[in-house]
């Protein structure tokens, strides 16, 4: 907890710690941040409730101070509290915004709800004494000058799920944690592929947590989009088209890719999940024709035609490629710690799925990858006997399914505006015909945000992260690019049309031929129009004004 005293002049935050006496001063002139003492602290400042600091940014008004203002405390981590941020406030520097004009006051405002969408998205997690952000194996092997980092520098979002459970009688913590890379961040259709650097879009890394008794067990996997270079700009077609870019180097970015994939987590295990058929067809042929161009021995690739093999509702045909790649899941083990803190295993690889939008398929693979792994370590620690199956102990799966599948949703709101598709299947291990309509609706909610909101929520995640960057009173904002002359007309001659149609088939004429005449015009005209409108649909989506750089491409 900290305490937040506002002067005229200051911000004095107070750590609410025992023994703790030094306060953070901030100068709401100069931005200057200097240590003080609570004695500095003028009796005349207003004092609020603060359970931490997100950071500060510039916008037209000038800088303002991020706070989180409420927090729920969501489960523990090996001993430690993890709190969920609830609710936040945003405190202007200055006191006024009179210096502004009616334009700089509008713009300031719009970057204003660019910040609270990022901040009303679910998935800010916190601990005040724990590096949430790394790995159980990554924090054992770190280096002298990575712990001296602060939790600031090593900062990623997070879905944090935690439970306990009981086999046998035994109690154990077992926790999920997704981390979403800060890197090539963003929306499902604007942010596809990779960057120069080779960070992936919507890459997730998961860590599945076991602790019993002291010891401590964890198994990671990791999801990101097909890592070339490829788009899929939204057009108000329900799937647009991929395409492939034909004017770079792809082999450079995606080596860039899995170098640093192989650093940080070892062997790779490919598990491309697309169609091997239709639109997706060419990114699996190109994807799997780099593997074999780079010729790395570390990374094996594995293509899974999840549509094809499931469909007809044949779920359990999953079992197939958990059967393909058991060999090397045993093969890559998983990190283990005994209750005297002595290091017993280590993970030495990963499986990177994904499928377009790694949410919906990539969730229900490595749900399953991760059971079979579960298993492993509840009989390595003494959780569960020999010959007992985690699918047996009704109790648990269930708590397991759903965790997964919250999971699955936590990913998917953040990259698609909505739940993940097929929890059914994760929560009950079957395809229901309830499913199949809920994820009608899902998708429904998606094609509406992908087309007509996703431009906002692109531009708020850009200016959250800092790769925009507002100058202050800032005069020339791209917020105020005009729209083509189509994009007001078009709509509104396809709505008099239609309605013109329906009120000559209510209001009949004298003859059927003349109704029929008028109500052939009005319905081609409105049938002309709406072709018209798809031909032209990128200029009627809402695209992203912020960032006008490769990830657009």
């Amino acid at each position: 907890e900290k305490s937040p005293h506002t002067t005229a002049e200051k911000f004095y935050i107070e750590a609410c710690d025992d023994g703790a006496g030094d306060v953070l001063a901030i100068d709401r002139v100069s931005t200057e941040v200097t240590l003080a003492v609570r004695k500095d602290i003028p009796p005349s400042a207003v004092t609020r409730p603060m359970c931490g600091i997100m950071g500060t940014i510039r916008l037209v008004a000038g800088m303002y101070l991020i706070v989180i203002t409420k927090k729920k405390k969501v489960g523990d981590l090996l001993g430690h509290a993890i709190w969920k941020a609830t609710d936040f406030d945003i405190v202007s520097y200055k006191k006024t915004v009179l210096h502004l004009t009616d334009t700089q006051m509008q713009d300031n405002k719009a970057f204003l709800s660019m910040i609270n969408s990022v901040l009303n998205t679910d998935g800010f997690f916190f601990a005040t004494d724990y590096d949430l952000t790394h790995t159980l194996q990554r924090l054992a092997n770190t280096s002298p000058e990575f712990q001296e980092m602060t939790l600031l520098e090593r900062v990623r979002e997070i879905s944090f799920l935690s439970s306990s459970c009981c086999i046998n009688g035994k109690i154990f913590d077992w926790n999920i944690i997704s981390r979403r890379s800060c890197f090539r961040a963003g929306v499902r259709y604007y942010i596809r592929g990779i960057d120069s650097e080779g960070h992936a879009a919507n890459f997730v890394e998961t860590e599945q947590i076991v602790q019993y008794n002291g010891a401590k067990a964890s198994f990671v996997q990791t999801r990101g989009s097909i890592p070339f270079y490829w788009s899929q700009r939204p057009n108000l077609k329900y799937k647009p088209k991929p395409q492939i870019s034909k004017s770079v180097n792809h082999l450079d970015g995606f080596q860039r890719h899995f170098d640093s994939q192989i650093i940080t987590y070892g062997k790779q295990v490919i598990l491309n999940l697309v169609n091997q058929k239709g639109s997706e067809k060419p990114l699996e042929q190109a994807f799997a024709k780099m593997v074999d161009s780079l010729g790395n021995g570390m990374i094996k690739y594995v293509a899974f035609d999840f549509h094809k093999e499931c469909s007809r509702m044949r779920w359990h045909r999953l079992q197939i490629l958990v059967d393909m790649v058991a060999e090397i899941q045993n093969e890559f083990g998983y990190f283990l710690v005994d209750s005297d803190g002595t290091v017993q295993l280590q993970q030495d690889g990963t499986f990177r799925s994904n499928c377009m939008d790694c949410l919906d398929r990539t969730n229900v693979i490595q749900s399953l990858l991760a059971r079979r792994s579960l298993q492993s370590q509840l009989e390595r620690i003494g959780v569960l006997h020999v010959g007992q199956r985690i699918e047996e102990q009704a109790d648990f799966e269930k708590i397991y399914k759903n965790a997964w599948a919250d999971n699955a949703n936590a990913c998917a709101k953040q990259y698609a505006g909505t739940g993940a598709l097929k929890t059914d299947f994760t929560r009950t291990g079957k395809r229901t015909q309830w499913g199949l309509l809920m994820d009608g609706w899902n998708s429904m909610i998606r094609y509406y945000k992908n087309n007509f909101s996703d431009g906002f929520r692109q531009d708020s995640i850009d200016l959250f992260l800092g790769n925009y960057a507002v100058e202050e009173a800032d005069m020339n904002t791209p917020l105020h690019e005009p729209k083509d002359w189509k994009f007001l007309t078009l709509p509104i001659i396809m709505v008099v049309a239609f309605s013109m149609c329906i009120i000559c088939l209510l209001m009949a004429g004298d003859t059927w031929t003349e109704t029929l005449a008028y109500v052939l015009f009005w319905g081609s005209a409105s049938v002309v129009t709406a072709g018209v409108i798809l031909f032209n649909g990128r200029d009627f989506v809402d695209a992203p004004k912020l960032v006008q750089k490769e990830k657009m491409d």
